[in-house]
C-alpha cells in the first residue's frame, strides 16, 4: 500500500485510539499536539507528535515498534533528513501521511524459487520460528501449487529443520540479510553460503510448469557516443553478470534503501559481482518496489534532482571520479582518487526485477540504469565509530561530495573495507543518485561532524583540488553522452570553485562543509546566500561567465571574513 492509497483512504477513530503509538504524554494534548499516519512494509501506523518535535524524536518514537538500524522519512515527495528540523518545519499537519523507508535489522528477506523457473519472495522477523515460516511459505505459494505445509522439509547446511517451535535467528548468522529458499519436487538438498547470505532448499510438491526459455534475458552496455571505449574491467563486469543470468541465477533486491538495488552474481552463486539500479524503481518512480507514491512533479527525493535520472547520475559520479594521473580517457585506472566503484549504463531484460503489470520478453519490461561493481566490504561506516578511520580516507570524499555538491552523504553510504595485508581501513562511497543536484539546498555530509574533517587537507591532496577543471568535467561527460542541465553545470562550477578557493585558503573540509550546508531547514546555507547575492547584482545580457566572476569575487569576501 503506497502514501497515496492510504492518503485516500479513511483511517478509522479506533484504529487511533487503540494504537500504541498515542501515549498519554501530558505535553501531547496540548494544541500543538497533531496526529500524523506512518505507512510502512503495508501497515499503517498513527502518531500522535508535537509540532516542535524533532524528525529525531519521531523517530525514535517509531523506533518502539521497528528495531532499525537506519530510517527514511518521506513526506510529499521529499525525504525528511535534517533529523534537527522541527515537524512543523517541514509542513507536517494533522492527518499528514509519511513514508517509512526501513533498513530493518531484525528484517529477513526470504527468496523462494522453483525448480520450473517461478520465484517469489517476502519478508520475516528473524525472530519468528520455523512453523510459522513454514505457514508463509504455504501461503504465498499456492499459486506455484504447493500442496500443504506438511510436505515441506526445510534443510539448512545439511541439517534438517524440524522443529516448528525454533526460532528463525538461530537458523542463520546475525548479518544475514537474506535468506534463499529453493522449492524442489525431489528430496535433494541444495545448501551452501552465498557470501554473508545463506541458501537453504525446501523439499515440496510442486506442479509442472513449463520451463523457461533457453536465453530468457540479455544484458548490454549503452553507447551514446560511438567513439567511448568500455575499459576491460566494465566489460569483465558485464560478462560475470552475465554467466550469472544464464546460469539461472536471480538477481537478489535488497531489503534496505528507498529503490530498487539488486544484487547480481556469477555464475557459481558464490558472490555479487554488481549492483544494477534501474530508472524506474527509483524513489518516487512509476515501479518503485518500495511503496514510494510517484512524484507529483517530477521532483526526486532530494531537492533540486529529478526522479529518474539516479542512475546517470550514479555513472556521472564514476566519471568525474578522476584517478591522480588525470580524467577518465587520459587514465586507464581503475579506481578514482575518491574510491567510487567502476560504474556504466545497461539495459537488462529479466523476470527478476520489479513488473506490477506482469512480464513479457517485449521491449516495454526493458530496464535502463546503473549497473555498479560490487566492493568486497566488512560494513558501512554506520556500524562503527568514526574515530579509526584514516584522515586521508575521509578527505578523498569529502573532496568529492564537496566538488559535486552530493545531497545525500549518510554514514550508510560509506563502505568499510579492512585491508589485511597493508593493515589499514579503506572507505568506499556508493549511492551517488543524488550528487550534481540543480541548487544546494539539500547538501548534507555526515562526515562534517567527523574529527577528521576538521583536519587541514595534505597537500597531496591540495594539488588533487589544484588539477580539477569544472569546464573540462563538463565536456568529459558530454563526451560520454551526459549532458548537465544549465542548473546542474552552474552547481558543478560553483561547488568547484568553491573547494578550490578553500583549500587554497587553507580551510577545512569542515570549514568549507559548513559553507556549503544548511544549519537548518530553513536557513539559507553561506553558498545560498553567495548565490542570491550575485543574482541581485547581475544586470540584463550578463553572460554566466561574467555571473561566475561575481560569485568569485563575494566568495573570496566571505572566506577572508571566515579567516579573521
Amino acid at each position: 500500500m503506497s502514501a497515496v492509497d492510504v492518503a485516500s483512504s479513511p483511517i478509522h477513530e479506533e484504529t487511533i485510539r487503540s494504537s500504541p503509538y498515542l501515549n498519554t504524554r501530558s505535553d501531547l494534548n496540548s494544541t500543538e499536539s497533531i496526529v500524523i499516519y506512518i505507512t510502512a512494509a503495508g501497515s499503517v501506523i498513527p502518531i500522535r507528535v508535537m509540532e516542535s518535535d524533532s524528525i529525531a524524536s519521531v523517530k525514535l518514537r517509531i523506533c518502539k515498534g521497528f528495531v532499525a538500524k537506519r530510517q527514511k522519512l518521506v513526506f510529499g515527495g521529499r525525504e525528511l533528513s535534517r533529523t534537527k528540523s522541527l515537524v512543523k518545519e517541514y509542513g507536517i499537519t494533522n492527518g499528514n501521511v509519511l513514508h517509512l523507508a526501513l533498513r530493518l535489522s531484525d528484517l529477513l528477506l526470504i527468496h523462494v524459487r522453483t525448480t520450473s523457473g517461478e520465484d517469489f519472495e517476502f519478508h520475516v522477523d528473524r525472530h519468528r520460528n520455523v512453523g510459522y515460516l513454514k505457514h508463509r511459505i504455504s501461503k504465498k505459494g499456492k499459486g506455484f501449487g504447493f500442496v500443504d505445509v506438511k510436505d515441506q522439509e526445510i534443510f539448512c547446511n545439511g541439517e534438517k529443520l524440524d522443529e516448528d517451535q525454533r526460532v528463525i535467528d538461530d537458523i542463520c548468522n546475525n548479518s544475514d540479510a537474506i535468506v534463499h529458499l529453493v522449492v524442489q519436487k525431489s528430496a535433494q538438498v541444495l545448501a551452501k553460503h552465498i557470501e554473508r547470505d545463506v541458501e537453504l532448499s525446501i523439499v515440496a510438491r510442486v506442479l509442472s510448469r513449463k520451463p523457461p526459455h533457453d536465453k530468457d534475458f540479455f544484458l548490454e552496455p549503452i553507447f551514446v557516443n560511438s567513439h567511448v571505449k568500455l575499459p576491460p574491467f566494465l566489460y569483465d563486469m558485464i560478462r560475470l553478470v552475465s554467466e550469472g543470468l544464464a546460469s539461472g541465477k536471480q538477481p537478489n533486491i535488497s531489503s534496505e534503501g528507498t529503490g530498487g538495488t539488486y544484487f547480481m552474481q556469477d555464475a557459481s552463486g558464490n558472490k555479487y559481482v554488481a549492483i544494477f539500479k534501474p530508472i524506474d524503481e527509483e524513489p518516487l518512480a512509476v515501479n518503485n518496489p518500495q511503496g514510494l507514491p510517484l512524484s507529483a512533479n517530477g521532483e526526486g527525493l532530494k531537492r533540486g534532482t529529478r526522479v529518474g535520472e539516479g542512475a546517470f547520475r550514479e555513472v556521472a559520479a564514476y566519471i568525474l571520479d578522476h584517478p591522480k594521473k588525470g580524467p577518465r580517457g587520459i587514465s586507464d585506472e581503475k579506481i578514482g582518487f575518491a574510491g567510487i566503484p567502476p560504474t556504466v549504463m545497461v539495459r537488462c531484460l529479466h523476470r527478476g526485477f520489479n513488473h506490477p503489470k506482469g512480464f513479457d520478453y517485449s521491449d516495454e519490461n526493458i530496464k535502463v540504469g546503473s549497473l555498479q561493481m560490487f566492493m568486497k566490504n566488512h560494513g558501512s561506516c554506520e556500524d562503527m565509530g568514526p574515530k579509526d578511520f584514516p584522515v586521508e580516507e575521509v578527505h578523498k570524499i569529502s573532496v568529492f561530495d564537496l566538488r559535486t555538491a552530493n545531497a545525500d552523504r549518510h554514514a550508510g553510504n560509506i563502505l568499510v573495507h579492512k585491508d589485511e595485508k597493508k593493515g589499514r581501513i579503506v572507505l568506499i562511497p556508493i549511492d551517488h543518485g543524488y550528487c550534481l543536484p540543480e541548487n544546494f539546498e539539500d547538501c548534507t555530509f555526515d562526515w562534517l561532524y567527523w574529527p577528521q574533517a576538521r583536519e587541514p587537507f595534505s597537500q597531496e591532496t591540495i594539488d588533487y583540488i589544484n588539477s580539477l577543471d569544472a569546464e573540462q568535467d563538463i565536456e568529459t561527460l558530454k563526451f560520454y553522452g551526459l549532458n548537465l542541465s544549465n542548473e546542474c553545470a552552474r552547481t558543478l562550477r560553483i561547488s568547484t570553485m568553491l573547494l578550490k578557493e578553500g583549500a587554497d585558503r587553507g580551510l577545512t573540509p569542515f570549514a568549507i562543509g559548513s559553507i556549503m550546508c544548511r544549519e537548518t531547514l530553513k536557513k539559507k546555507s553561506v553558498i545560498e546566500e553567495i548565490v542570491l547575492d550575485a543574482e541581485g547584482s547581475m544586470l540584463p545580457g550578463m553572460s554566466e561567465a561574467a555571473f561566475l566572476e561575481t560569485i568569485s569575487k563575494i566568495m573570496n569576501t566571505t572566506i577572508d571574513k571566515i579567516l579573521k
